[in-house]
């Protein structure tokens, strides 16, 4: 027997609190300098996730080093590249503690500008 549709989108909803609520916790052990609470931290939020099989949001999935479990603080622990290869541009976030590359293609940015380019030519 299984959970009803009601019952699923109602524990999907608690963990998505409970993920919130530990990476706030998370970001509040490391201004601490409570490295080893925080990896706990964002450890049991992952597991919530993948538990509740909910996607991790994307504000903090962005924000966590998955080599070394810290939260990556911009001009912290944590370098900001924008990479244009004519292939895939892309931001490239470097943790400064493990060296772990993280990179997030910039394809919407791509898109919009061939839309432009369509848009312009075509007029």
């Amino acid at each position: 027997m299984g959970y009803s549709k009601r019952k699923i989108k109602k524990i999907k909803e608690i963990a998505l609190e409970r993920i919130e609520i530990l990476m706030n916790l998370a970001e509040e052990a490391y201004r601490k300098g409570q490295l080893e609470r925080m990896r706990r931290y964002i450890e049991l939020s992952r597991r919530i996730a993948m538990k509740a099989r909910v996607r991790f949001p994307k504000k903090w999935k962005r924000r966590i080093c998955k080599k070394c479990l810290t939260i990556l603080i911009y001009g912290v622990n944590c370098t900001v590249r924008t990479v244009s290869d004519k292939s895939c541009p892309h931001v490239a976030i470097k943790c400064l503690n493990c060296g772990n590359v993280i990179k997030i293609p910039m394809v919407r940015e791509k898109k919009l500008k061939r839309r432009l380019k369509r848009m312009a030519s075509t007029k």
